[in-house]
């Protein structure tokens, strides 16, 4: 699970994040280049952070958000209404 900024997690420790009382453990924080393996319950979360959780995924599921943007759809050109006549290979 990845914190952005603006988050609602951010300056939060992990005991407040009640993730706990929803049946999911935070395994790992990847913090920059460190890695934290079985953070501490006090640790407050920054943006940025990545959590590595292990629990219930109907639970886990309610945590990321809805996609924002939809996938983006290649432009679809219309053909000329008049090809150019394919003449073949020249002779020499």
């Amino acid at each position: 699970m990845y914190i952005p900024d603006g988050s609602k997690f951010v300056g939060t420790s992990i005991q407040d994040t009640k993730l706990r009382e929803q049946d999911i453990n935070v395994l790992t924080l990847y913090r920059g280049a460190k890695t934290i393996p079985n953070p501490k319950p006090e640790r407050a979360l920054e943006a940025k952070d990545k959590l590595l959780c292990f629990g219930k995924l109907e639970s886990m599921r309610e945590l990321v958000p809805a996609k924002t943007r939809r996938r983006r759809r290649p432009d679809i050109a219309d053909l000329p209404a008049h090809l150019p006549e394919d003449t073949g290979p020249e002779d020499a």
